[in-house]
């Protein structure tokens, strides 16, 4: 069995797209395409910057997506592969759930395009500047980790946002209750925290009001069905019918992002070979999960090339 994954926030950098741009038509077609739902030269940004612009969250989401896409697109339309007969699953970390369900067909690209502009504003807006913040704790498994969490909260929120697999998790809330966490790990057996360099608290109580506004934009624009199933963040399951996904994007806006288990859920029900589009992030999480687990991380021509062999 397989799965395609799609990468989170983070995998974004000045200079995406640019050489698949240059090589094939179906690429190109997918970033004009995103440039005319969002009414905005995103392609130019993801191309030739500024780093900072790229970096804000309302650019970031729908730019790493927009990349994703075009690979896949590349992959179908000049491999001549359908997804649906190469993929057993689908999933992606965090506004990678959305470019999976655009991959499996239940947004448009314009749709997901969209969803994700207004995603990342509303997470961004959700919280002012300074008052949240993100750490990421190396040497932690999850148990450590909610320790260390509810240790460092002292009545604010601190919480686990990412369970990225046996060693990494990251953790979201207050900036002073973050701030404590990092003070705190050697207490915890935790090797070392460190803030991440991210402008809101993502994945914690705090985005409530980016859920709500995310609630009532995909009341208008829903998921329909899906081709592929998808494997959810939220529950690291298995999810099919289109009224459970959109349920599962609003509270994923707060909730966890259970990546290692969703490893370690996709080799329990089969799945042999995952293949990473867009970026190569999620492929070494998933091997440290999922040990059995056979890992392509597809970003080049050359790489989309010799995929297009093996399918």
């Amino acid at each position: 069995m397989r799965a395609f994954v799609f990468p989170g926030q983070g995998s974004q950098k000045v200079g995406m797209g640019r050489e698949l741009a240059q090589a094939s038509v179906a690429a190109r077609e997918v970033f004009e395409e995103v440039d005319d739902a969002l009414g905005q030269k995103l392609f130019q940004l993801m191309t030739e910057g500024p780093e900072e612009d790229l970096l804000l969250t309302e650019n970031a989401q729908p730019a790493i997506m927009a990349h994703a896409i075009a690979v896949l697109r590349v992959i179908m339309k000049e491999g001549g592969i359908a997804l649906p007969d190469k993929a057993d699953f689908v999933a992606g970390h965090s506004l990678g759930e959305y470019s999976a369900l655009c991959a499996s067909g239940a947004f448009s690209l314009a749709d997901t395009a969209r969803l994700l502009k207004l995603r990342g504003q509303q997470m961004q807006a959700a919280v002012p500047v300074g008052v949240g913040a993100m750490a990421v704790l190396l040497g932690a498994d999850v148990e450590k980790a909610t320790a260390l969490a509810a240790a460092a909260a002292q009545g604010e929120i601190c919480t686990v946002a990412n369970d990225n697999d046996p060693g990494q998790v990251v953790l979201s809330g207050h900036a002073e209750a973050i701030a404590r966490a990092c003070a705190m790990v050697k207490d915890f057996g935790i090797k070392r925290g460190m803030m991440l360099p991210v402008s809101a608290p993502f994945h914690c109580a705090l985005m409530q009001p980016a859920a709500d506004a995310m609630a009532e934009a995909l009341d208008k624009t829903p998921p329909g069905p899906l081709h592929i199933a998808l494997f959810a963040n939220v529950t690291a399951a298995v999810a099919t019918e289109p009224a459970e996904v959109k349920r599962l994007l609003v509270e994923q806006v707060t909730g966890r992002v259970r990546w290692r288990e969703t490893a370690m859920a996709m080799q329990a029900v089969g799945v042999e070979r995952v293949v990473e589009l867009g970026a190569k992030v999620l492929g070494p999480m998933i091997t440290r999960s999922a040990p059995d687990v056979t890992v392509t991380s597809v970003v080049s021509m050359a790489d989309i090339e010799a995929l297009v062999k093996e399918l």
